[in-house]
């Protein structure tokens, strides 16, 4: 059941149509919901929250805005409200996004989805501790992020060193990168390991991230080199790459990577 009284939106989207059509299913509801902002753009969005006052109850956020990508308003200005995002942008790269948000909403929106996700806003709403912001984690929002901007010159091939000689390396032959003793070496699928002077922060934002994913602050691995996965302690998860990583240590998913790892691989 909706609560027995009127919830208060903002919303987010630079679709005038969009909008309209959005502002009058809500007005549909019952109870009605009550549109008490509307923004075109992150710039707008982030003036309009913090001059609310009190804060709405619930935000409706378009993912690509006029001016950019709508993540960039948590890292501009606090959020206090839940998130239900609205989007045009393919199913792979959602779905991590209800590990923080009450829900999305696929474009052309459904009547019938939108009564689904305010009731989940309701149900949260009658929770002990009340309506929680939508604490994004860090890296869940960095990889998200880097997966729906468009697609940038990612770097092809890597030119090592070996002896005197230099000698390149297609993206296309590499299993992983790994950092040992603040040194970063290149895997091969070939078991081949060379130096490459580039840190794994560099080479995040070097690689292509629907290849590479970096699982923990020693590894940057290939979809391909992920051989196995497995459930370890502390809701953390083990792969098993191949070829073998160098170290006896299990290679491990960090906890705050998690679930960014399981929507890159369920894309």
């Amino acid at each position: 059941m909706l609560p027995a009284y009127p919830l208060r939106a903002i919303l987010v989207e630079d679709e005038p149509l969009a909008a309209r059509r959005l502002t009058d299913l809500l007005r549909r509801q019952k109870p009605t919901v009550e549109v008490i902002g509307t923004a075109e753009s992150v710039e707008a969005a982030v003036v309009l929250l913090q001059t609310v006052v009190p804060a709405p109850d619930v935000l409706f956020l378009d993912i690509h805005l006029a001016d950019g990508l709508s993540f960039e308003l948590f890292e501009r200005t606090a959020v206090t409200c839940p998130v239900i995002f609205t989007t045009a942008y393919d199913r792979y790269a959602l779905r991590a996004f209800k590990v923080n948000s009450i829900d999305y909403l696929l474009k052309p929106i459904d009547e019938e989805e939108l009564q689904v996700a305010l009731q989940k806003l309701h149900a949260l709403r009658q929770t002990p501790a009340g309506p929680l912001a939508p604490a994004f984690d860090p890296a869940l929002l960095a990889q998200m992020l880097q997966q729906l901007q468009p697609q940038a010159n990612h770097k092809k091939q890597f030119v090592v060193r070996v002896g005197e000689h230099l000698k390149v390396i297609p993206v296309e032959q590499i299993s992983y990168f790994f950092s040992l003793e603040k040194v970063t070496m290149l895997q091969t699928r070939e078991n081949r390991r060379f130096v490459v002077d580039y840190t794994l922060e560099q080479l995040e934002n070097m690689l292509n991230p629907r290849e590479f994913f970096r699982l923990n602050r020693a590894y940057l691995a290939h979809a391909d080199a992920i051989h196995d996965i497995i459930h370890y302690t502390n809701s953390r998860l083990q792969t098993v790459l191949r070829p073998a990583a160098p170290e006896e240590a299990p290679v491990l998913v960090s906890r705050e990577r998690v679930p960014a790892f399981k929507a890159w691989l369920d894309r």
